[in-house]
Order: C-alpha cells, then structure tokens, then sequence
C-alpha cells in the first residue's frame, strides 16, 4: 500500500493523497471511498490465515417470571 498523505477539501472532505516518487499527486480520493476499499482487500496475513469455523451462539434462557 502507498503512503498516503491527508488534506481537507474546501467543504471539509477529509482526502487522501497519494503521491508518486517525483513528488507529484498520483491519486487523491475521498477517506470515505478509501477506507471503504481497504476494508474490501485483505491483507497477506489474512489471507494466508487458515479459515476457522465460527460457532453458534447459544439460545438464551428466558427470565423466570416472580
């Protein structure tokens, strides 16, 4: 992942920036289309994790009436 740089927007938009190796901006997107595309890709830890089995809940009891 690139580093990226932080900025606000005339609105108040928190950006992000990335920029190229000459300095210039290679690409600026809003935080909220960023991190939802981070949230989307796994990392290589987690992708090499070995899948587990997630277990029921069990029922609740229900409160004995006095």
């Amino acid at each position: 992942m690139a580093n990226r740089t932080t900025h606000r927007s005339s609105k108040g938009t928190k950006l992000y920036a990335v920029r190229g190796s000459d300095g210039t901006f290679k690409d600026i997107q809003t935080f909220k289309r960023a991190h939802a595309a981070d949230l989307r890709s796994k990392s290589k830890a987690e992708a090499s994790a070995p899948k587990t089995k997630t277990r029921k809940a069990a029922p609740k009891k229900a409160a004995k009436k006095k």
